[in-house]
């Protein structure tokens, strides 16, 4: 396993195990290195990818889900946009390119993402889009770098720097939204 996704992968238990009194018990799950990039060359021609590898149960208690996103540089300015989560913590780990990513706020012109569309179904659960942040916080970050966006926090890429980034995310679900099993090795 690349150390990339090691690294992320420790974080997102080190997060999960603070937010429990006991750590559960059960049975580990492999993403490989491999698979993340075979993932990001089979969706290289795309703009933007996310693309959810594996949801995982813990003890039944609560859900984790472990994917891989890259945006490619846009040519001109970015269209304002942004999004949030109701149920879901997001945490990114950077393997490559630079970005702009803006945090928190207010979303303008707020929207619920339909329910039945796959973005809510298998990658963040009930979420709302809108045409722009209005106070948030920017930052650039890159390789290497973690980020940890808490459930209802807008968030958006303003900027892409290199020719694009790509990065792991660990999707925190204590709610159970995301579908328990699935695994993209067996998906359609």
């Amino acid at each position: 396993m690349g150390r990339t996704l090691k690294t992320t992968l420790f974080l997102a238990t080190l997060f999960a195990a603070s937010a429990q009194q006991t750590a559960p018990g059960g049975t580990a799950t492999d993403v490989g290195n491999a698979e993340v990039q075979a993932t990001l060359q089979k969706t290289a021609s795309l703009p933007v990818s996310d693309q959810q590898l594996r949801v995982i149960s813990i003890d039944n208690e609560y859900n984790v889900g472990v994917g891989v996103v890259h945006r490619a540089r846009t040519n001109g300015p970015q269209v304002p946009n942004g999004v949030e989560h109701s149920q879901i913590t997001e945490i990114y780990h950077v393997i490559s390119g630079t970005a702009t990513l803006v945090t928190g706020g207010t979303l303008e012109n707020r929207a619920p993402v339909p329910a039945d569309q796959a973005v809510a179904k298998l990658l963040n659960g009930p979420s709302s889009r809108g045409s722009a942040i209005l106070g948030g916080v920017s930052r650039q970050i890159g390789p290497g770098d973690v980020i940890v966006i808490p459930p209802n926090t807008p968030h958006w890429f303003s900027g892409i720097d290199s020719d694009q980034i790509v990065y792991l995310v660990v999707r925190m679900d204590p709610h159970k939204v995301l579908p328990a099993g699935y695994d993209a090795r067996r998906a359609p």
